[in-house]
């Protein structure tokens, strides 16, 4: 069939070495394996940065399809909804999660999820629901209630003579998410709502029962009770990781936020990118720590310490010590590391090369030591030495702290180091000097610095308001916004004119056409 004047036909088979041109000058070519699974009504996604071919089934289609359309009919019914009604279902979804017996039927889903992960040695450590993590959720939709509304909001008014112009914040569309693991995120996803957007989420196939669990025994009697439309938030229901695909690929999105570990997020941003949907994207954590010339031994220790109470994107990933005060920083740097051990299970350090002849002596960096990984406890040295690549490498541990040390000559070159490896994410510098905070702000490559431990960067810790995603800056630096995105911070800018003299005219002429009435004198 003709379309603009071009033959289009539908993509019914795919045949074993197909040649697939992407990114306008090269050419991937279909295998065997995807040429059989392939079938009529499925789609195929050609990601133009790296020429992946991602299958999607006609039923993974349906399920995105299905959850995306009804996000796209809750959009257009929130525009006449008040932001009254919007506040009910925050309550209303934080007195579910205060009800033992919905949470009870929360939490044995997720132990199914938990279990099923383990047993697949999957990493559990921010799957599980705790206590915590409920509490977590209650204090973020009642943050979300308490917040003012800010639909309509008039941001800057120009008056002209006989006219003027506003311009206010408005509803952005549908934003889709993609997450990993952590049931805490409803409660984030849940603030587009507060400036009257609708959100349409894929949750990792890990937490899916829990996913399933929070939908019916919370989120959709909320939204109910409230008198919104049952899309306001609808959820992918599909473990199929080419859901995630499907959805970033759908041209409904206003937004695609992705949330998760490095190549799968930068996959997906790819995506939403080719299909012209703008991207929140933080695909790869780690903080860094850089402790200069001028840094207190007392206070480095201790927010090294207190920056490895659990493994999350902003725990403390790679430390850097300036060469003249490595002799002396670097012991309390490892008691520091033996003490966040003992309140988990031991550590485990690697070592920049040119730094190990700042470590205990002997056998100390081979000893063997239990590591906790997600498949099960492993005997592994101590430590042992990285080449400068390798300080890109985030460490996913579980329940035993894992940290790179680096020895640089000076702080310029622990920024250079950052600037370099860095996924660009968060950075803190211990100092004494105000000059060299000072220096450091100004030449660090990162929308998070900091003096002090580097977990204090989360949106509901830090701007009590649950966050969507943390931006880091691997891409660049983020256009007109922070590296916080939360809820109220999804909006457009609308502009718009009221007249007052109709007798306005920009022909330059300053008599009307005949018929029309003069403009009033001043």
């Amino acid at each position: 069939m003709p379309v603009n004047g071009l033959r289009v036909a539908p993509l019914e088979a795919l045949t074993a070495g197909l040649p697939v041109p992407f990114g306008g000058d090269r050419v991937t070519f279909v295998d065997a394996d995807l040429a059989a699974r392939f079938r009529p009504g499925d789609r195929l996604v050609v990601v133009q940065e790296s020429g992946e071919l991602l299958h999607v089934s006609a039923e993974v289609g349906r399920v995105v399809e299905s959850a995306a359309a009804a996000a796209e009919s809750a959009f257009s019914a929130l525009s006449h909804v008040p932001d009254e009604t919007i506040t009910a279902f925050f309550e209303a979804f934080a007195r579910r999660l205060e009800d033992g017996s919905v949470w009870a039927g929360v939490a044995a889903a997720n132990a199914s999820d938990v279990e099923s992960a383990r047993s697949r040695g999957r990493s559990t450590t921010r799957l599980a629901a705790t206590e915590a993590m409920r509490l977590d959720m209650i204090t973020g939709l009642r943050a979300w209630r308490d917040s003012p509304a800010s639909r309509g909001q008039v941001l800057e008014r120009i008056d002209h003579d006989g006219w003027s112009i506003e311009q206010y914040r408005a509803p952005l569309g549908v934003v889709g998410f993609v997450f990993e693991g952590r049931p805490n995120v409803f409660a984030d996803a849940a603030g587009v709502l507060r400036t009257g957007n609708a959100v349409v989420f894929r949750i990792g196939s890990d937490a899916l029962g829990t996913a399933r669990a929070l939908m019916e025994g919370a989120v959709r009697p909320a939204l109910a009770e409230a008198g919104l439309p049952p899309g306001a938030m609808s959820l992918v229901d599909s473990a199929e990781r080419s859901a995630g695909w499907a959805l970033f690929a759908d041209r409904r999105l206003a937004l695609a936020v992705a949330r998760g570990s490095g190549p799968a997020v930068a996959q997906l941003g790819a995506i939403a990118r080719q299909t012209g949907t703008p991207v929140s994207l933080h695909g790869t954590g780690g903080a860094w720590m850089i402790a200069d010339a001028s840094a207190d031994p007392d206070r480095f220790r201790d927010v090294v310490f207190h920056s490895l109470d659990r493994k999350v994107c902003n725990t403390l990933n790679v430390c850097v010590i300036v060469r003249p005060r490595a002799a002396d920083l670097v012991p309390g740097f490892l008691a520091a590391l033996e003490d966040a051990g003992r309140r988990r299970r031991g550590f485990r350090l690697h070592v920049l090369e040119g730094a190990q002849g700042y470590l205990p002596g002997g056998d100390w960096m081979r000893s063997p030591v239990e590591v906790v990984r997600p498949e099960g406890p492993a005997v592994e040295p101590r430590a042992d030495i990285l080449a400068e690549p390798d300080l890109a490498q985030e460490w996913e541990w579980e329940e035993t702290p894992e940290v790179t040390l680096a020895v640089v000559d000076d702080l310029d070159a622990a920024i250079g180091l950052f600037n370099r490896w860095a996924p660009r994410l968060v950075a803190t510098l211990v100092a004494e000097d105000p000059a060299a905070l000072a220096r450091f702000e100004a030449g660090i490559e990162a929308p998070f610095t900091g003096d002090g431990f580097t977990r204090w960067v989360d949106g509901q810790y830090a701007l009590n308001r649950p966050e969507l995603g943390l931006s880091n800056w691997e891409g660049g630096r983020l256009f007109t916004r922070g590296g916080v995105l939360a809820g109220d911070g999804v909006f457009t800018i609308r502009t718009r004119m009221r007249q007052v003299d109709t007798g306005l005219d920009r022909s330059g002429s300053a008599s009307p056409p005949g018929g029309l009435r003069a403009r009033p004198e001043a």
